[in-house]
């Protein structure tokens, strides 16, 4: 098994949350991406996205990845888009494992309706206009997710499970 574990998929896709918890159960220390480049440009992703724009946070997203995939023991979790610029599936399958995690749209839905109002490109939309949209960005999507070593169901109740009997370790619990 290796010892950098890179997590990708949708917004609300349980990144954050089955990436702690699998962290903890492997040992390893937990990264989410998107923590590290708010805390260092001081702004949140949103201020980040409206004030330099898409292409320098583009940018901005791949000179952490390369920072991050020189670490050892780590779950790394990453920004929904992270896969699909800049060749950063590339790096994060030459550094590490990478798994996709990929809860059904429904469920997608649901959890993104619980935080949409933190989400810009989601605010305003409703129910039937938010499930086209998130659709939309998975089928632009896929190409990058599906080329993750594992795919997983994305549940947040047995998705560290899941992952460490598909990587086929023991965990430390």
């Amino acid at each position: 098994m290796t010892n950098r574990i890179f997590l990708v998929g949708y917004m609300a896709a349980g990144k954050t949350t089955i990436g702690s918890n699998l962290a903890q159960r492997l040992g390893f220390e937990f990264i989410d991406t998107d923590t590290i480049i708010e805390k260092k440009y001081n702004k949140s992703i949103n201020e980040i996205f409206s004030t330099f724009g898409e292409n320098k946070f583009r940018e901005m997203e791949t000179e952490t990845l390369r920072e991050v995939s020189k670490l050892e023991n780590v779950v790394i979790s990453t920004g929904g888009g992270t896969p699909c610029f800049n060749n950063n599936m590339e790096i994060m399958k030459e550094k590490g494992t990478v798994i996709f995690l990929n809860p059904d749209l429904d469920e997608l839905t649901y959890r993104l309706n619980l935080v949409k109002s933190t989400r810009p490109l989601l605010k305003d939309k409703s129910d039937t206009e938010m499930r086209g949209f998130i659709e939309k960005m998975l089928v632009s999507r896929l190409p990058f997710y599906s080329q993750a070593h594992i795919t997983t169901s994305g549940d947040l109740e047995t998705g560290a499970e899941e992952i460490i009997n598909k990587l086929g370790v023991r965990s430390e619990e």
